[in-house]
């Protein structure tokens, strides 16, 4: 369940790059934020966060199917 969120500031310019390549891969921004801290604390816990990893592989070839295809 999520239930933490975190706020951070960037530099503007950062944001919007970061944005538009959230957009180009069709991805939510806080998706790939996700991805990242979860691939930097399996980095820390013995490989752990790789079953996390495995999920959100998951999750993203079921976002990459065109909604009309879902079903």
């Amino acid at each position: 369940m999520k239930d933490a969120g975190i706020r951070i500031r960037v530099e503007r310019d950062l944001r919007s790059a970061f944005a538009a390549a959230c957009q180009a891969e069709r991805k939510q921004a806080s998706d790939v934020l996700r991805e990242f801290m979860e691939a930097y604390v399996a980095r820390f816990q013995g490989g752990q966060g790789e079953l996390f990893v495995a999920q959100r592989s998951e999750i993203d070839a079921q976002a990459a199917v065109p909604r009309t295809q879902q079903t």
